[in-house]
Parts: structure tokens; sequence; C-alpha cells
């Protein structure tokens, strides 16, 4: 996989909340034939979720809504997928990109862009999210 990528104008450390865009979940499936036997699992993400997650932990406060009291300390958290690549034999990548702007001057603090390839499109995505996420917050 191509190495996350982040543009850095600001530090998101100077925030302390995060309103983050809502996302659609979803599923997806893998499955294989044994023995004549069909076996499927299916996976399900909400980017949101996974998102929140990561910064939850990091100590990020999320927010239902954007509130002017608040406003200097938050960022909105917007969330795309950007692409798919194909590996080959069949495979590819998903990519997607995070940007992180501020809520007072709807600057851009930093972005990232990140591609994922698991064993359903919902590993990809979890796996393109946290890998994105992990370059911004471990390259502070």
């Amino acid at each position: 996989m191509k190495p996350a990528t982040a543009i850095k104008n600001g530090e998101i450390k100077d925030y302390k909340y995060v309103y983050i865009s809502q996302t659609k979940s979803l599923t997806s499936s893998t499955g294989a034939s044994i023995n004549g036997q069909y076996y499927s699992t299916s996976k399900s993400v909400n980017p949101r979720d996974v998102i929140t997650g990561i910064l939850a932990k990091q100590g990020y406060i999320l927010i239902p809504e954007l509130k002017d009291d608040i406003s200097r300390k938050t960022l909105i958290i917007n969330y795309g997928e950007s692409g798919r690549r194909n590996t080959g034999l069949g495979g590819y990548t998903i990519e997607v990109t995070i940007q992180f702007i501020s809520s007072t001057t709807n600057s851009l603090i930093c972005s990232c862009t990140a591609e994922g390839q698991g064993s359903t499109e919902a590993d990809d995505i979890r796996e393109a999210i946290t890998r994105c996420l992990n370059k911004i917050i471990t390259n502070e």
C-alpha cells in the first residue's frame, strides 16, 4: 500500500472538541466454498464511529452540534472516500481523505489521505481511517 500522507497548516492538539459530519454505514461480505458448502461473513463500518473512537482515545470530545462559545477550540471533521486502486488478482484498496477544519475560520488545519486493504470493504475503510489518523496523530 502507498504510505499515508498529510498536509499540516496547524496543530490539532490546539483544539479540544470535534464535530464530525454524519456518515452512512457500509456493510460488506466475503465468502468461500469449502467442500461444496458456502460460508460467508458480513462486516459493517460507520466511518464516523471509527474516527470518533480514535479521536476520543486521544482525549478529543465529540460534540453533537457546533456551538459559538467553544468554536475557537472546535475542529470540524470531514470524511470522504477518495479513490480505489487495483492491486492485481482482483484485489483493490480503498483510499480515504479526512479534513480537519477550524470552526471559526473555516480554514484547513490539516488533512490526511491513506488507503486500506482487508478481506471486506468494511475492513478496507477501517484500516484506511486508522492509518490516516495515525499519520496525523503520531507526526504531531
